[in-house]
């Protein structure tokens, strides 16, 4: 077995040569036009938004801060800006039926011009309707038609009236009406005196009042016909002179739009319905308020009157001012916002509306065009989503509150006609998302076909890197930053590098190295510098640090206190320096655990404190369980395993996650069991397999770094160092300081690819392999834990023995 062997400094960081770059600033440099290190991402975008199939809509998917949302709208701006224009679409009332409002689709432009125009009529209608009505025709004529009524009703009283007087009975009125009385020589007799008459006069009289009453109520019963009749004709005389006011004022507003259908059958609609209103035109106009869908709204504009609301139009989408298909951004996507919404006027304890309230959604100002939506904020605000799904099932906007979708209230309110839909959804939101609603949403596949998802890293290589400098020019030119020379590029490269945990890879993540580049455009500034240089993306990188770090400094001067137990010299049996990382919200820094094994005679198993008492996560055991069976087989295959062993994270009060530690653990076991000391002065992080391989870990440079500081500070011996993975090797991007450090030979940095490895430099002792006789050589590690373990098997026998004996009869 080959030793394992400190890295050399080269190989604890990859520079980013500043010569390697073909240019002196950034300001050279043309503007990035494409996505960066996202080709999949861009391929699946550019085909969802140009597939005009059912269901292609797009979810973007990938972490935060990769420049999905630039690049959507940059992308859809441009792609919508060669494509047509969206329509406008108006809502009108339906004089039919009030509460369904009649939607109209017109080209850009012509729904500002339709109402415009209807407006203009509606105020020509204004002037001429009571023009006509003051005319002298219309007064003679109308004049001529009361008079006749007034003849009318007036002859039938005076023939009834004349033949009574002929009878001798008058007609006079009382308090309670109109009555018939006896008369004699011109005067009315009373009862007495009508009393004292002959019985026949008596009866004749009587039969004659009889007669003439029922000829009075017969010709009154026939005066409401003659009033209707009358009102009737004075209404066919208003309705000709209103055709005739009205009726040209249409004309010019039907040619211009005779090639809609629908617009030319509703100004036909308003014409026709203003001939029989025409009191909407004459006096205030101003009809008392009802209750209901059919209500004239009490609440207007200024200058906006009754036939204004009745007869307006309701441009709820206008597109005259876009160039192309519209793409709309909703960051506020509730239920209302989505598909719309009905607006009420709250008039002496009612609520009021009409179609003039109408309000579009963004599904309304997206059709024809394209929709982009956060995903999270779509699933967060109450029924949105499913508001959506139906939108988009349907093909059709339909607008009704909450409360009419899912039958929660019976009121009677609006019901406005459905508007086709025609739209390409385009969803923005993290993996995790993604997946939760493809498994628990079947009808989300059906919907959004098309997943386009943005990578986190991308490779480093000189075509990325010179990509990665256009980057940064082209924010810079548009944010009017200070152009970055090409030693502050390279550092940028480098950082972007580090942020990836990975020499060989770039971060996608671009957002943090454009914050770094706004930070050092500060630092550049204040230092009067006409280019930001290396030293100000260096000082911008300290003071992001510094902002960050200072939970790191507390748990770092913890443990020079020795509150933490660390020891970074000296040797010990079954203790071993772990390493570990800690998340505080972007920022992620290392620090070492003492890691103790303690182990007895007993039944094989090994005890993971951290799981027993609930700490541990379902990674952590899974490593402690591999280490138990690796133990087992390499050691006591054809025998019990006979040792009960217990590990811990000495002085952890939180959550331990992850099988990094596993291989710590198994050092410290087979420590134990060898009675072999390791050296303090080394700390171990990487996970092992059953076969005793060393396995790549995440936060690698973290977790060295967070060790150095500690043996930094005490003073470093030259002993000191890291064990790593073998396969970690290429992911090392560690601080200047550490690399310094290793070149001047005073830390140290080891790879190991086997369990064998690594306890050889931890303890110092050979590791052995097996012979040919399947034997450990005598003195090495593995023969001293076989012998240990062996003994354990023996003593357990014994003890069954024994135990057999004492109970036999």
């Amino acid at each position: 077995m080959e030793p394992a062997k400190p890295l050399a400094a080269d190989a604890l960081y990859r520079r980013c040569d500043p010569d390697e770059l073909s240019f002196e600033t950034t300001a050279e440099l043309e503007d990035l036009t494409e996505m960066l290190g996202q080709d999949r991402a861009v391929e699946a975008i550019r085909f969802g938004a140009s597939a005009d199939l059912d269901g292609f809509n797009l979810f973007v998917l990938g972490p935060s801060g990769t420049g999905k949302h630039s690049f959507i709208r940059q992308y859809l701006t441009t792609k919508a800006a060669a494509e047509p224009q969206g329509s406008d679409w108006c809502y009108v009332n339906n004089l039919d039926q009030p509460n369904a409002p009649k939607a109209i689709r017109l080209p850009a432009g012509k729904g500002c011009e339709l109402r415009d125009d209807l407006a203009r009529v509606l105020a020509e209608a204004h002037a001429a309707v009571p023009a006509s009505f003051e005319s002298e025709d219309y007064r003679t004529r109308r004049q001529a038609i009361e008079e006749e009524f007034r003849e009318e009703q007036g002859g039938v009283l005076e023939r009834i009236q004349g033949e009574a007087r002929a009878r001798g009975i008058a007609l006079i009125r009382t308090p309670a009406g109109v009555a018939f009385a006896p008369v004699r020589d011109g005067e009315v007799l009373g009862a007495d005196e009508f009393q004292k008459l002959p019985e026949e006069e008596r009866k004749r009289i009587q039969g004659e009042i009889e007669e003439l009453e029922r000829r009075l109520q017969k010709a009154m019963r026939a005066m409401p016909r003659r009033v209707r009749r009358a009102r009737e004709r004075i209404q066919e005389l208003d309705r000709e002179f209103v055709m005739f006011a009205v009726g040209s004022l249409f004309d010019d507003v039907l040619r211009k739009y005779q090639e809609f259908s629908e617009v030319v059958e509703h100004l036909k609609r308003v014409q026709g319905d203003i001939i029989v209103n025409p009191e909407l035109f004459v006096g205030a106009g101003e009809p008392q308020a009802q209750a209901g869908p059919e209500a004239q709204l009490p609440v207007r504009l200024p200058g906006e009157t009754a036939a204004h609301r009745r007869y307006g139009v309701n441009v709820i989408v206008d597109n005259c001012q876009r160039d192309g298909a519209p793409v709309i951004f909703e960051d506020h996507p509730t239920y209302q916002n989505l598909v719309g919404q009905v607006e009420h006027v709250a008039h002496m304890g009612a609520l009021l509306t009409d179609f003039s309230l109408i309000k579009a959604g963004a599904l309304h100002r997206a059709n024809d065009g394209y929709l982009v939506l956060d995903a999270r904020k779509v699933l967060l605000n109450p029924f949105a989503w499913e508001g959506l799904k139906q939108a988009l099932k349907s093909r059709r906007i339909r607008i009704e509150s909450l409360g009419q979708a899912f039958s929660l209230v019976s009121t009677v309110s609006l019901e406005p006609e459905p508007i086709p839909l025609k739209v390409k959804v385009v969803l923005l939101g993290d993996r995790m998302l993604y997946y939760l609603l493809q498994a628990y949403d079947p009808e989300f596949a059906e919907l959004f076909k098309v997943a386009a998802d943005f990578d986190d890293q991308m490779a480093r290589n000189a075509e990325n890197q010179m990509r990665f400098a256009k980057l940064l020019g082209t924010l810079a030119r548009r944010e009017s930053l200070k152009p970055l020379d090409r030693a502050a590029v390279a550092r940028v490269i480098e950082h972007s590098a580090r942020l990836a945990g990975d020499s060989e890879r770039l971060s996608a993540r671009v957002r943090a190295s454009v914050d770094l580049v706004r930070e050092a455009h500060f630092w550049a500034r204040n230092g009067g510098k006409e280019a930001i240089g290396a030293a100000d993306i260096e000082c911008a990188i300290e003071a992001q640090i510094r902002r960050a770090s200072r939970v790191r400094e507390r748990l770092r001067e913890e443990v020079l206190r020795e509150t933490l137990l660390i020891d970074t010299d000296g040797a010990k049996v079954g203790q071993i320096n772990g390493l570990a990382v800690y998340q505080v919200g972007d920022y992620a820094f290392g620090r070492p655990s003492r890691i103790t094994a303690r182990l007895r005679l007993g039944t094989g198993r090994v005890l993971d404190i951290e799981r027993e008492v609930e700490l541990g996560g379902p990674i952590h055991s899974k490593g402690v369980m591999i280490l138990s069976s690796f133990l087992a087989s390499r050691y006591a295959a054809d025998k019990p395993l006979s040792l009960s062993a217990s590990l811990v994270f000495e002085q952890s009060y939180s959550g331990v996650e992850g099988d990094s530690a596993s291989s710590a653990e198994l050092y410290a076991l087979i420590s134990a069991l060898a009675e072999a000391p390791i050296d303090q002065s080394f700390a171990v992080t990487g996970s092992v397999n059953q076969f005793g391989e060393v396995q790549a870990i995440g936060g690698v440079n973290e977790k060295i770094e967070g060790f150095f500081e500690i043996c930094e500070a005490r003073g470093l011996t030259g002993r000191q160092g890291a064990l790593i993975p073998f396969a970690n090797a290429k992911h090392l991007m560690l601080e200047r300081k550490v690399v310094d450090a290793v070149k001047a030979g005073r830390f140290r940095v080891i790879p190991v690819k086997t369990i064998d490895q690594g306890i050889e430099v931890l303890t110092g002792i050979p590791a052995g392999e097996r012979d040919a006789n399947g034997a450990f050589p005598p003195g090495s590690l593995n023969q001293r834990v076989e012998a240990r373990l062996v003994e354990f098997a023996e003593k357990r026998r014994a003890f069954g023995a024994a135990g057999r004996g004492e109970n036999r009869p």
